[in-house]
């Protein structure tokens, strides 16, 4: 399949995802539910990139949708990092204790969260249910109920006879890492983990990036308008 991201021509197998062949050529995209030994969810919606098609275009989730022919995919478009940053306040909205998700604030540049915290120990991104399911083969655990309702549960609410109390599942969830401040912070954002890093001029094409990462994130490179 011959696709374009961010400006690279590539061929890609037949069967790979827009974020297989984004991380075969080096291009990262954020990703929360996806794990490679799992099957593809999109849930979270952080791997969001825009698909263009003539003059119009759309936010996909990269990790399931599949390549086709003559795709012009672009990853780091405003739309997609104004998209991401939303989709990411909303995440620690939910659940501000989460470490990983305090790293990936610092590294998207977010300020600020605009939501009332919720301080739930759970962003139901589905990692330890298909962790279980697939690769456990136990399927202890499952979505009970939905809308504002929606927890992870095992069955009727019971101890689980299927449960090898393996830890697979807390292992894989992204809120079970838990702030440096502890269970108990007193701010919603921490961003204490952004690393600087080395300013470059060199630019691939109008949204992507130097070898350091996306335009404008080294402070010397300026968007064009």
């Amino acid at each position: 399949m011959k696709i374009t991201i961010d400006g690279i021509n590539f061929d890609a197998p037949e069967g790979y995802t827009i974020l297989e062949s984004a991380r075969f050529i080096g291009l990262e995209i954020p990703t929360l539910c996806y794990h490679e030994g799992l099957s593809p969810w999109g849930g979270c919606r952080l791997c969001l990139v825009e698909l263009f098609t003539g003059k119009t275009s759309k936010l996909v989730t990269s990790c399931t949708y599949p390549v086709e022919e003559n795709m012009i995919i672009k990853t780091s478009t405003q739309r997609v990092l104004n998209a991401r940053k939303m989709v990411l306040e909303l995440l620690i909205a939910q659940c501000p204790t989460s470490k990983i998700l305090q790293d990936m604030a610092a590294r998207m540049g977010l300020q600020q969260v605009r939501f009332t915290p919720r301080w739930e120990k759970c962003i139901y991104c589905g990692l330890c249910v298909r962790i279980c399911q697939e690769q456990m083969m136990a399927g202890a655990i499952g979505f009970v109920n939905r809308g504002n309702k929606l927890k992870i549960n095992t069955p009727f609410d019971k101890t689980s006879e299927e449960c090898r109390r393996c830890g697979a599942c807390m292992y894989i969830c992204p809120a079970c890492m838990v702030r440096c401040e502890g269970p108990h912070p007193e701010t919603i954002l921490c961003g204490r983990c952004e690393n600087s890093i080395q300013p470059t001029c060199t630019t691939l094409n109008d949204n992507f990036n130097c070898w350091m990462g996306l335009k404008g994130d080294c402070g010397t490179c300026v968007s064009k308008s």
